[in-house]
């Protein structure tokens, strides 16, 4: 890292830092709230609308049983 992009970083007022750090925390927050609602209507799908999407039910269950966090 250059002098130029540390400086950069620590020069950085307090609030804009802050509110960087709030704007991070809010956008993981709603991936995994999304990704914990895809997950559930995955889940409910049956195998007739499964295979209209080219997943095996098999697969649905491993995607469905992930926790919100995991990729």
């Amino acid at each position: 890292m250059s002098d130029l992009t540390m400086t950069t970083i620590v020069a950085a007022p307090l609030h804009r830092r802050l509110a960087d750090l709030a704007r991070a925390g809010v956008r993981i927050a709603w991936l995994m709230l999304t990704r914990s609602r895809e997950r559930q209507v995955l889940a409910s799908l049956d195998a007739r609308s499964l295979r209209d999407i080219g997943v095996t039910p098999y697969e649905a269950g491993i995607e469905a049983r992930k926790p919100f966090w995991q990729d």
